[in-house]
């Protein structure tokens, strides 16, 4: 079984993808703005983001269905308000991005109408454990980018509660380009770090006030802190104040969809925050991003080469943790990460990677980095009462 800590399900019903086009387009909540974005998003998707022609999504509920992946970790991302072009460059959060959100999480939701003996939202881990007893994939509500959640700290912190209540398991703080949250590395594969920097300049500071709200409301509401996506002076500005809030180490703390840095670009993660993670019991979920896993290693040709990159990240994750407790999968399909490690485009493909793992690692360490790792860390989430 693979749990997957970052998969953008929603994404192909943000654009209305003829399959989901009832859910995207058909309901009176969504607004014109909204249909507009959605045609753009399906064109963008066809051509930088699904897997092959680009004519299909890759991760459905009948993909997810056919694949070994049962729990998916299913981001909520409103790309048009992150990269809103009515603002200037680095302006702060504006209060109409929140209510996109939750709109989101109404159109996941919605999604899975006539497929309920299959399929499930859990909203904490009694629901996620239940559905799982029943043979249901399971889909988890996450967001991706505290840019989201508010331009003040009060709103900040209200918004994780009602997140909380809606059952979202774990935010992102930071993400593709600074929005007064937190300062973030370089994360868009086709443009080199020194290039990203000169485009897109940052302060040299790591958490902002409304990020520091944000992770302490996190850690009140049990939401998990994803660090993935922030800078390295980010990372231990997090770690800093997780130590002030929570001295026992009893908060995780995770990097959902990432990779080892070796000497790589300033978005994988360091093997001293991999040992940080590791201290706070906490999880890398490995991306399936060939730019950031390959970078460094021969271009892969095959789903053999993809095998070695994801042990060569597996053994390095291993070596700086101490453990097989900390290593996880976060594949990030269909999240813009194209070209995908060969034999990884769809959720179908971890089939064959998990054996190939259980393989090389036997069953008990196979099964922690598949499933049971992040299972583990999601025991920390409590969801919606």
């Amino acid at each position: 079984m693979i749990v997957d800590l970052h998969s953008h399900y929603p994404l192909h019903l943000l654009a209305g993808d003829p399959a989901t086009l009832d859910v995207m387009l058909s309901t009176s909540r969504t607004s014109f703005r909204d249909k507009i974005r959605a045609l753009v998003l399906r064109l963008a998707n066809a051509v930088g983001n699904y897997p092959g022609s680009g004519a299909q999504p890759a991760v459905t509920i009948a993909s997810l269905k056919n694949s070994n992946v049962r729990v998916a970790l299913s981001m909520l991302y409103a790309p048009f308000d992150e990269m809103d072009l009515e603002e200037r460059y680095g302006a702060p959060p504006l209060p109409r991005y929140f209510p996109d959100l939750l709109r989101h999480i109404t159109m996941v939701e919605e999604s899975i109408a006539g497929h309920e003996n299959e399929v499930a939202v859990a909203h904490n881990p009694a629901e996620l454990k239940a559905a799982l007893a029943a043979n249901k994939v399971v889909l988890i509500h996450a967001v991706e980018g505290g840019f989201h959640l508010g331009h003040t700290e009060d709103t900040v912190r209200a918004n994780v509660e009602a997140l909380a209540a809606r059952g979202v398991a774990y935010i992102t703080v930071a993400h593709l380009f600074w929005r007064r949250i937190a300062t973030n590395a370089p994360g868009v594969p086709f443009l080199a770090d020194w290039v990203y920097s000169t485009i897109f300049p940052q302060p040299s500071s790591g958490l902002d006030p409304l990020g520091r709200a944000m992770i302490r409301a996190m850690v009140a509401n049990r939401i998990l802190v994803d660090v993935t996506h922030m800078s390295a002076r980010s990372i231990d500005d997090t770690l800093k104040l997780l130590d002030e809030i929570d001295p026992q180490g009893s908060v995780p703390l995770i990097a959902t969809h990432s990779a080892c840095k070796f000497d790589g670009p300033q978005y994988n993660i360091s093997d001293k925050h991999i040992e940080a993670i590791a201290r706070r019991h906490g999880v890398v979920g490995l991306i399936a991003c060939e730019h950031w896993m390959a970078n460094g290693f021969k271009k892969p040709k095959s789903f053999a080469d993809t095998v070695d990159i994801m042990c060569r990240h597996i053994d390095r994750i291993q070596q700086a943790a101490g453990s097989h407790e900390v290593a996880a999968i976060g594949s990030d399909q269909d999240g813009f990460i194209k070209p995908t490690l060969p034999g990884l485009e769809t959720p179908g493909g971890y089939k064959p990677l998990e054996a190939a793992l259980v393989t090389r690692y036997g069953e008990q360490a196979a099964g922690e980095i598949c499933s049971g790792n992040a299972l583990r860390v999601l025991e920390y989430w409590r969801g919606r009462p």
